[in-house]
């Protein structure tokens, strides 16, 4: 299916707004540009280009394709978007994702590959920030997938214009909670900007309408196989409603906002109930007393990073999670011991200590 038409009341993106949002990136060295011939990608590298034409000195711009391998018109949308870099006077480069691919998961998987290939490209290029496309359309897809799944406030956040991109990881999934890695360096993280959050598609589309520029069309975008493509589905009906994209990506900043001084709480809160420095994979002790006279949400959130930073098994799941916690209040009025595991990590209540401690490598079974 194409793309659809841009609304009437669709304007497209000015040289003076477009400056605008790339402005906080001016200073960087270099950026790497997703591009996959879609339209906001498409409008992406236009808009960029536009932007860095009016600095005296500025980042190099360098677009990336991604080609998957998944469709058979994938290799020739990669080299249009080449042929346009060239007459915007752009580096282009084209990052294959060769081997097997998974009979299950595959948009997972392809999400995973493409940033795996888009950090080879960046560290290879001199940079440190990634950009995509995403639009304000994307965040509230964004919004409405993980409400399905039963996320919590830091899902419903939604996607952040400037976010970490985790070594081999494409974000931690809904519902789950990341393991705290303390030795890494911020400094050398690859981030992910999108500088178009705040902006519809429609606005995008128009941009490359009014200057004539061609854009492919991604079938797998309307393919009912995948959950986000039947959610585009529904949107229109729930726009109706009063529920569109604006009233989404509000929510997603009102939860970001929300999110943010929650985990102030919670830092600010460690150390009263566990004054002792952390370890990666010791024990860890948390005064249980003080931990219940929190709210309910800073100690599941400090019981969560305690869980996290010791388990190895994974990112934990706020489902389970809070099973746990629900069950360590309800325990016999501490006459009862409590212990559980969770997430590769023990959690023992004893004498109103509460002690998280790695827990004992599972013995495997013999043939």
């Amino acid at each position: 299916m194409p793309a659809a038409e841009p609304p009437a009341a669709a304007t497209p993106v000015s040289a003076a707004e477009a400056a605008k949002l790339f402005a906080d990136l001016a200073s960087c060295p270099a950026l790497v540009l997703a591009v996959s011939g879609g339209p906001d990608s498409t409008a992406l590298l236009v808009l960029a280009v536009r932007w860095r034409a009016q600095l005296r000195r500025g980042p190099k711009l360098l677009a990336v394709t991604v080609d998957h391998g998944l469709r058979p018109g994938s290799a020739a949308e990669a080299k249009a978007v080449g042929r346009l870099a060239v007459t915007l006077k752009v580096e282009h480069r084209i990052m294959r994702w060769s081997g097997q691919k998974p009979a299950t998961g595959l948009q997972a998987a392809a999400r995973a590959a493409r940033y795996a290939l888009l950090a080879k490209a960046a560290r290879q290029a001199g940079a440190r920030h990634i950009l995509t496309a995403h639009t304000s359309d994307d965040q509230a897809e964004t919004v409405l997938f993980r409400l399905a799944r039963g996320s919590g406030l830091a899902g419903l956040a939604g996607m952040a214009r400037i976010a970490p991109l985790p070594a081999g990881e494409t974000g931690r999934r809904p519902g789950r909670l990341s393991r705290q890695e303390p030795h890494s360096d911020p400094a050398r993280e690859l981030l992910l900007v999108r500088p178009f959050l705040a902006l519809s598609k429609a606005r995008l589309i128009a941009t490359l309408r009014a200057d004539d520029i061609p854009f492919a069309d991604d079938p797998s975008n309307t393919d009912p196989r995948f959950t986000r493509a039947r959610l585009r589905q529904v949107m229109p009906l729930l726009a109706a409603e009063g529920l569109d994209a604006q009233k989404l990506s509000l929510l997603a900043r009102r939860a970001a906002r929300t999110e943010a001084a929650v985990e102030s709480a919670v830092t600010a809160a460690l150390p009263r109930v566990s004054p002792t420095q952390w370890s990666n994979s010791g024990r860890i002790m948390l005064d249980y007393g003080r931990l219940e006279d929190l709210p309910a949400e800073v100690a599941l959130r400090l019981l969560g990073r305690a869980i996290a930073r010791v388990g190895q098994e994974g990112d934990l799941e706020l489902g389970k999670l809070e099973v746990l916690f629900e069950a360590l209040k309800a325990r016999n009025e501490g006459r009862e011991r409590f212990r559980r595991t969770l997430a590769g990590a023990v959690v023992t209540l004893k004498g109103g200590q509460l002690a998280v401690e790695r827990a004992p490598a599972r013995r495997q079974r013999r043939p």
